[in-house]
Parts: structure tokens; sequence; C-alpha cells
């Protein structure tokens, strides 16, 4: 008899592991990054879009609702073209170490968006990642603008996910995922063509670029966010926590095996996304205890 849990925990893992090889994909591909995450997105939404076709799921929404994905739209997009334009001007690790703290902006966001009482151990996390990033910044001065659109990127994806949590209460996530990245394609292509980047060159990329292009929005796009969304329901809410904070980890391995050299960085900067990466970790583990003791108070 197959173990269920297991096989999904594992796969759970590989996707993990899809999301760290995206940061990747963003240096191998030579194009820049609006263009990068306009193609991502406009594959992304017709991959999508077949995928929700091939299920016969319904597209028609209330216009309110609409204008709520075009929202997230937006900020999804401007999350994907600060990550990469980090990733252009500095490299994967130093990005992705950044962005492992996402999570604790997400805690810090929920307070104000959902006018719950801000937490004193979430206050303290968060002053410890203030650590953590000084010494990065100290250390790695040469990247100091690739940090800056990383926390920029960190932030907008916390943000997106917190205003998501709702639409995904009531909506499936294929239809959710396709609106929202169809809208910030959208917004994107407004941005090209007011500037009048949609030339010739601009649809001129090479075969290495387009090879990866597609890599990414349907095995690191598509295909990822609608797999996550059916482990979520074989794995614990706290599982998924602790095993997606690895993917940093298994992204700063790839890139120093796929890039090289420019990945190698000073044990300092290490110690310093350690300190990121343990807070972040610690935070979920003592959020996640904290609500298993109130559901068992609640309990008749």
């Amino acid at each position: 008899m197959r173990n269920d849990k297991l096989l999904n925990y594992l796969h759970l893992h590989f996707i993990v592991f899809i999301w760290g090889f995206t940061a990747v994909l963003g240096a191998l591909i030579s194009i820049d990054a609006i263009p990068l995450v306009w193609y991502r997105m406009s594959l992304a939404s017709g991959f999508i879009f077949l995928y929700i076709k091939f299920r016969k799921e319904p597209l028609l929404l209330p216009k309110k609702v609409l204008a709520g994905f075009f929202l997230a739209g937006l900020i999804i997009a401007l999350h994907w073209l600060a990550f990469f334009g980090a990733i252009k001007i500095s490299n994967v690790s130093v990005t992705l170490a950044i962005m492992s703290t996402g999570a604790l902006f997400a805690s810090l966001l929920e307070p104000l968006l959902y006018r719950r009482k801000v937490i004193w151990y979430e206050v303290l996390f968060g002053g410890i990642v203030v650590i953590g990033l000084y010494v990065i910044f100290n250390v790695e001065t040469e990247y100091v603008w690739g940090i800056v659109l990383a926390l920029c990127s960190s932030f907008l994806g916390a943000l997106f996910s917190v205003i998501n949590g709702r639409f995904a209460l009531k909506y499936k996530a294929s239809v959710i995922s396709f609106y929202e990245i169809f809208f910030g394609m959208l917004c994107i292509s407004v941005y090209l063509a007011l500037s009048g980047s949609f030339d010739q060159a601009f649809f001129q990329l090479s075969g290495n670029d387009w090879m990866y292009l597609l890599i990414l929005a349907s095995a690191c796009t598509a295909y990822a966010f609608i797999a996550s969304v059916h482990v979520m329901k074989w794995i614990s809410p706290y599982t998924v926590m602790l095993t997606t904070n690895m993917e940093p980890v298994y992204g700063i391995i790839l890139a120093l095996f796929i890039l090289g050299d420019s990945e190698y960085m000073s044990p300092q900067f290490y110690f310093g996304a350690l300190i990121i990466l343990v807070t972040v970790i610690a935070n979920g583990i003592i959020k996640n205890t904290r609500e298993r003791k109130k559901r068992k108070l609640t309990k008749p």
C-alpha cells in the first residue's frame, strides 16, 4: 500500500527545489528583468489557461473580484521585477538570502491588514533579522542595490501572500493564478507599449533563452503553483512552512554548482544568511505551537 503522505511530502520538496531553481534560471536568461518577467507571465498564463480549459473550470467572476485580482497581479508583477532585477545586478545567493525575510514581513503585515494584535516575539524576530541583514550589508557592499531590490521583492511577495490568503478561501487556485498572472502581464505590457519597447529586438531571443523561459513558465510557475495547492491537501501548513524555508538553501546550492565562482561569498555572508533563515524558521515553529494550543483550549 502506498504511503500517500510520504509521497506528497517528497513531492513538496521537489516543488520547493523547483522554486529554488527559478533564481538560477533568472541568472541564465540573458535578457533584462522587465522582458524576462513579461515572457514568464505571458507564457505561464497561457499554460494555466489551457489547464483550466482541460479541467472545464468556470472563469466568469464578478467585476469586484476581478478588480482584486488585478491589484494582486500588479503586486506579483512588481515582486518578480524586483526579484529578477536583484539577480541581474547582484547574484542568486544574495537575492535568495534576503528573500528569506518574506515570512517575517508577512507576520508584520497581517496585524496591519487584518487588525490583529502585534505579537511580541514577531517584533523581536524582526529585530534579529535586521542584525542578519546588517551583517550582509557590511560584508557585501558591492551588492547594496541588489540587496535593496531583494528586500523590496520580499516585502511585495509577503504583501501578495497576505492579500491572496483571502482569495484562496473562496476561489480555485488555478483561476486565481490565471487572472493574477494575466493581469500582471497586462500591466507590464502597458509600460512596454508606452516606452516603445515592443520593437523587433524585443522578440528576438536566443534558443537558450527560449528554452529557459519555457522551463521557467511551465515547470517553475504553472506546474509548481498548481502542484503546491494539491500537496497542501495532504500535508499540514506547519510542514509546508518549514519545507518552503528550504527554497533559499536549495537555490544557493544549485547556484554554486551551476553558476560557479560568481556565487561564492564570504563566510560572513553565510553567517548573516543563517541568522535570517534560523529566525524565520523559529518564528514559524513558535507560531504553529501557539495556534495548536489555542485549538486545544477552544475544543469542547
